[in-house]
């Protein structure tokens, strides 16, 4: 007989809180304040690691090519410029929640759109690890004794923003709305005392601008060259972080409040310009303090944000704890808005079909547990592989979010062709042929982005995100293939061969020992009144078997028992082979077993119980015509005994 046990959800409940309502789902639309701490993270806190791989790079080159690290932050901005332009646009079109995967589908196929999932979903999970990992580097700023532990700190940094974001979406981006606008004040407060100073002449140097750069040797020529000039490019890639997460508020439209577009437009465009003037304010200072990133030691330097803190803010240390803390905070969150964005763009996708189908059920939370969950995974994955290195996890960036942006923009050019030739109106014919030329010109620069970052980052990590993306991909598709073919065959051409009854019924009880749970399950048997129903008992032991024998005969129970023999002791292979061969002999007849289990309330009562009858029932439900009926028994482990009458 199987065993089930019962166990209670109150530590679920405690971590998670209590089960909300379905209509309470609409509570969890935000308004453009509290959507900008959900939004804005993902791409601000670009600027705590941004300007630091612009100079790591740099340093390549030398002393001297760390002067351009304007230039590419200038480049870095009218890039983002054109993006978000374009990506105003795909809010108009698309405000459903599908973002980039849903252009891609409807306007280039199902392969493009799933290259987009794959894409956007590695690239998640990337954003999430490049986050916390940069957070455990800042929390180790100001208490070095924290470096050795930053490994751990970004593992449980993950783990509890998963739990966070388990509770309810809504819940933590009210929560974590005030240390996004600290993280926003404060390093606005660094860049007007930083300028204020620098007009003063009293701004500092920096505590690494006294650090010497010799250069690669491959670039003794500096930036001139062809490696100079691929040097110049793979700066502009990595710079080209800051605009990874550009697509997020395209991806939940559906979580503003109305007007949910013109909201969803705003948003990104604050989010846009403030992340472009803390990117050249970041990067002018670390220029004017003359910071100094050396590649070969740059896990133990501090980041650009905390040296300029330091220099600046020198008369004030409290105010250099501040920003920095703020700045780990808003890693943090940014992290939390990647947990937001994902399990929603998951679910999408697993309502076609492509993802596991259990990614569209909402928790009792009213959130996508499972998505979380697996996100919450990879991105551990991630870190450990890497060891939680900013530096070598930025390597796998950039691609995904790139990939996904030239689909999505090419996409979105044929969309607006499609309906230039359908539209007559010379007023909307202008505004389409506009918004083409936007999303054109966007298609050409994040296409450009991609090849070089490919071109620059391949073997420097490029190629696993690749690898990740194409894994995705496959996934995916094999598990469409397999909806596909269950459909299929669950398809009913004929319904009213569908509706035919069996000829007969052939009820059997499997039985190990005469005791209440098998008279209740004759019990059961005998009342849906088959064709036939007969008591099974495998003889693997003979003593017990000749009990039971004289057990049967002496309770004068009105059906037959059979004895199926076996000789190797094994309990399942023979009930399968007699299940078997009346199956054989009765092709068009339904065949029920009857199978008692014991119910216990415990984990312990489990352990104590045989699960036989689990093998048992999982290889007979394989087998054509049969059907398998569990009844359940349950133990009271109080003492008490039950009231249950053998069958008459």
């Amino acid at each position: 007989m199987k065993s089930v046990s019962v166990h209670p959800s109150a530590l679920q409940r405690f971590l998670l809180g209590k089960p909300l309502a379905a209509d309470r789902s609409r509570e969890t639309r935000r308004s453009k304040r509290w959507a900008l701490p959900v939004f804005a993270p993902t791409m601000v806190s670009a600027v705590a690691y941004a300007p630091d791989e612009i100079l790591l790079t740099l340093a390549l080159a030398g002393i001297g090519a760390i002067a351009i690290s304007p230039w590419v932050g200038l480049a870095v901005v009218l890039v983002m410029a054109v993006v978000v332009a374009a990506y105003r646009q795909n809010i108009d079109a698309y405000p459903t929640g599908g973002g980039d995967y849903e252009v891609a589908t409807k306007n280039l196929g199902r392969r493009a759109g799933l290259t987009v999932a794959s894409a956007m979903l590695i690239d998640f999970a990337l954003t999430v690890a490049v986050s916390v990992a940069a957070a455990a580097h800042y929390l180790a700023a100001p208490i070095p004794a924290l470096a050795d532990y930053r490994l751990p700190i970004a593992i449980l940094t993950v783990i509890a923003l998963a739990l966070v974001n388990l509770r309810h979406s809504r819940e933590s981006g009210r929560v974590l709305a005030i240390p996004v606008y600290l993280y926003l004040a404060s390093i606005g407060l660094l860049t007007v005392v930083g300028a204020v100073r620098y007009a003063l002449g009293t701004l500092p140097p920096a505590a690494s601008a006294g650090l010497e750069l010799t250069g690669s040797s491959t670039l003794d020529a500096g930036l001139m060259g062809f490696a100079g000039a691929m040097l110049v490019l793979r700066v502009f890639s990595s710079g080209c972080a800051a605009l990874t997460s550009v697509a997020n508020v395209s991806t939940r439209v559906h979580t503003f409040s109305e007007p949910q577009r013109r909201n969803a437009r705003v948003t990104l465009v604050v989010i846009a310009a403030i992340t472009a003037v803390l990117l050249l304010a970041v990067i002018l200072l670390a220029r004017l303090t003359g910071v100094r990133m050396l590649p070969e030691s740059s896990a133990n330097q501090d980041p650009v944000i905390a040296q300029l803190a330091a220099a600046i803010f020198d008369f004030a240390s409290p105010l250099v704890i501040i920003v920095v803390a703020a700045t780990a905070i808003v890693l943090v969150v940014a992290a939390n808005s990647a947990i937001n964005a994902l399990p929603v763009l998951g679910a999408i996708v697993a309502r076609d079909s492509y993802l596991p189908r259990q990614l569209y059920t909402r928790g009792d939370r009213m959130v996508f547990s499972r998505g979380i969950v697996v996100l919450a995974v990879v991105s551990i994955a991630l870190i450990v592989v890497f060891g939680a290195e900013v530096t070598r996890l930025i390597q796998l960036y950039i691609v995904g979010a790139f990939l996904s942006f030239s689909l999505s923009q090419f996409a979105m050019v044929r969309h607006f062709t499609r309906a230039l030739s359908i539209s007559t109106s010379a007023s909307e014919r202008r505004l389409l042929k506009r918004r083409r030329v936007i999303a054109a010109i966007a298609f050409v620069l994040t296409a450009l982005v991609l090849a070089v970052t490919l071109i620059t980052k391949f073997f420097s990590g490029a190629w696993l995100t690749l690898v990740l993306i194409g894994a995705a991909y496959l996934i995916m598709t094999r598990i469409g293939s397999h909806y596909a073919h269950v459909a299929e065959q669950l398809a009913v051409p004929d319904v009213a061969t569908a509706r035919a009854l069996p000829s007969r019924v052939h009820a059997i009880v499997l039985v190990s020992a005469l005791n209440r749970p098998a008279l209740q399950a004759i019990s059961y048997a005998r009342a849906t009144r088959p064709a036939t129903l007969q008591a099974v008992h495998v003889a693997a032991n003979k003593d017990a078997s000749a009990k039971l024998r004289k057990a049967w005969e002496d309770a004068e129970l009105p059906i037959d028992l059979t004895m199926v023999d076996s000789p190797n002791r094994d309990i399942s292979r023979p009930v399968i082979d007699y299940v078997r061969s009346i199956r054989r002999q009765s092709p068009r007849d339904l065949i029920v077993v009857f199978l008692p289990e014991f119910v216990v309330k415990n984990f312990s009562g489990h352990l104590l119980h045989n699960n036989t009858a689990l093998r048992l029932k999982s290889r007979l439900l394989s087998t054509p015509g049969i059907v398998v009926s569990s009844v359940p028994y349950l133990l009271d482990e109080t003492g008490q005994e039950g009231t249950h009458e053998p069958p008459r």
